[in-house]
This record gives structure tokens, C-alpha cells and sequence, in this order.
């Protein structure tokens, strides 16, 4: 799965061991739920979850707690104690998408076996009979409308219908970053978009949200997307091209280094995806705001893009913050 969660208030700390990865190494807070989880004591993760204060970090929360294996178990439990409540359902639905799509793996489609696909497609149809009939009694609840544009991607419904799902989404939720970047890579050439429909998408969100949200961050995501679906050499020239530079500066500018900006659970994705995306073109004076206010808080998202992710945030981290005389502290 794409992702770019975690996030915490306040610039990192750099240590002599390297970055983490660990998003509850990046974002404590989120420790009793990981805690609650693994020990399957269902009232105190949704004691956890219903005391959140936004929809932003409920969505967060639900999709980090369906990367645990083995939640399915009490979650099946729990939704089938309380039928009438829409939160099992969701976060039982939201790990049945991330069983199949561990199954299917992250390969291009022609690296995918027959037997692979049914599964997943098998996994993905059980959680959308449980989605449907979430967002038909609840018709605002943010989780399971971003889980059915997962849903919709992996079965294959087409761009229309990943569409109508996100509007009626961000009807109730109008710059839910997640929701944003489940749809973003729907808009994407492999999924049935265009490059087109991708970056007009991305700037929309980053222009219409208000200033300091993080959907300024899809600017980032979009051309990271597009340097991955270019050759070997074309790849690099291309976030290398002042345009697309530009294009990241401004997204930065009115999103995660806009005043208003407050650090949320997802801050710190977004940091990592705008210093890989200036890093990717060697831009590294653009690089050094977002490395410094990271210091070791990495995401595996964007970095497992690259071979030895660890070695190369580390030589990035680098090479940016000496670009401004910072060194590495």
C-alpha cells in the first residue's frame, strides 16, 4: 500500500545509529493502540480510536492498525458483537484490503500470478460487502469511504467510480489527505488515469485546501509517481527540470512550510515525501527545511523506492543540511 501517515509536532532529534522507520518510534501517541491491538482487547482500541479529536487522525489510525497481522481475529469478533456499530466493520474491512493486497504484493500487474489476483479479489469483495453497507447507514463516515477507493482501485471499477466515491467523501470531508492520496493513485497512468488527470488533481488539492494543510503534499506524491514510471536516465532529468522543482517549492510553500501549518499524524510523511522529491533532482537547498525538521523520523514510504533506503536518507539528510552550512548536527 501507498502511504505517507505518521506525524508528530516539533523538528527530530539526529542520532548515531541512523533513522527509524517505525512509525511508532516516529509517533508515540500512537503506542496504546499498537499496545491494545497485539494483546486483541477490542474495548480499549476503540476506547483508543473514539477518543480521537479529527476524522484525519481516526483515518490514520485505522490504517495503521490494519498493517498489524492477526487484528482480523478480534476485529470479526467485535463486529459481529456490536452489528449495529460502524467501526469494526470499517477496520475489519480496512485489514481484509491489506491481507489481499499483501497477497497481491506491490508488482506491476504482469508480475502478478492468476492465483494471486483471486486472491486478492477475494479479499477485497469481502470487505466491500462490509463497506457498503457501512457507508448506506453512515453516508459521512470518512473511514470507510477512503477504504472503498482501495477497494475500488484493487477490483478494478474504474475511474468514474473511484470518483463518485471520493465526491461523496469529500461532500461530508472536502481535503481529507488520505482520501487524497488513495485517489491520486487511481488518477495515475496504472490504474487507468493520465499524468494529466494526476497532477491537475494533485494542484487542485494543493490550491483549493487552506493554507498550511497537508494536501499540498500530493504535488510531491504525483511526480514521485511519474519519476518511477520513466526510464532509467529520463527519471532523473526529470526532477531535475526547474519546473518541476518550482512546482514542489510552491506545494511546500503553502503546505507543510506555510505558518499555519500545525504537525499532525501525517506531517511527517509529507516532510519525507517533499525532501525524496527534492532529493530525487539534487535540488538539496529545497531538501534541507524538510530534513531538519525530520531529523531521524523516516517513513518507508517514498524511501522503499530506492535501494537501501536507510543509506539513502542518510546521504540525502546529508547532503542537504550541509547545502545551507547545517551539517548533521
Amino acid at each position: 500500500m501507498t502511504s505517507t501517515t505518521n506525524g508528530t509536532a516539533g523538528g527530530g532529534p539526529t542520532n548515531t545509529w541512523g533513522p527509524t522507520f517505525d512509525p511508532y518510534d516516529n509517533t508515540p501517541e500512537l503506542i496504546p493502540l499498537r499496545t491494545a491491538a497485539q494483546a486483541g482487547d477490542w474495548p480499549a482500541v476503540r476506547a483508543f480510536l473514539t477518543g480521537l479529536d479529527s476524522v484525519d487522525k481516526l483515518s490514520t489510525a485505522s490504517s495503521l492498525l490494519a498493517d498489524l497481522p492477526g487484528v482480523e481475529n478480534f476485529l470479526e469478533r467485535a463486529a459481529a458483537e456490536s452489528p449495529a456499530d460502524p467501526l469494526p466493520r470499517t477496520l475489519l474491512a480496512e485489514r481484509y484490503v491489506y491481507i489481499g493486497w499483501d497477497i497481491r504484493s506491490g508488482a506491476r500487474a504482469d508480475h502478478v500470478s492468476r492465483d494471486q489476483f483471486t486472491q486478492f479479489h477475494e479479499w477485497l469483495r469481502r470487505a466491500e460487502q462490509l463497506l457498503i453497507e457501512v457507508c448506506a447507514e453512515q453516508p459521512s463516515y470518512a473511514p470507510a469511504w477512503t477504504a472503498r477507493l482501495m477497494t475500488a482501485r484493487g477490483l478494478q471499477l474504474g475511474q468514474a467510480e473511484a470518483r463518485r466515491r471520493y465526491d461523496r467523501l469529500h461532500a461530508h470531508h472536502p481535503h481529507h489527505y488520505r482520501a487524497q492520496v488513495q485517489l491520486l493513485q487511481q488518477l495515475c497512468p496504472k490504474w487507468g488515469g493520465s499524468w494529466d488527470a494526476a497532477h491537475g488533481f494533485a494542484r487542485a488539492c494543493a490550491t483549493e485546501a487552506p493554507d498550511g494543510s497537508n494536501s499540498g503534499t500530493l504535488v510531491a506524491l504525483a511526480h514521485i509517481e511519474r519519476w518511477l514510471d520513466l526510464d532509467i536516465g529520463e527519471d532523473a532529468a526529470y526532477m531535475r527540470g526547474l519546473p518541476v522543482r518550482d512546482d514542489l517549492r510552491n506545494a511546500a510553500r503553502v503546505s507543510v512550510l506555510h505558518p499555519a501549518h500545525r504537525p499532525d499524524w501525517n506531517t511527517i510523511g509529507a516532510h519525507n515525501a517533499f525532501a525524496f522529491a527534492f532529493s530525487l533532482g539534487n535540488h538539496w537547498e529545497y531538501a534541507a527545511p524538510h530534513f531538519a525538521f525530520l531529523g531521524d523520523r523516516a517513513t518507508e514510504s517514498p524511501w522503499h523506492y530506492v535501494p537501501d533506503h536507510r543509506s539513502a536518507f542518510l546521504k540525502s539528510r546529508k547532503a542537504a543540511l550541509e547545502s545551507r552550512g547545517g551539517g548533521t548536527r
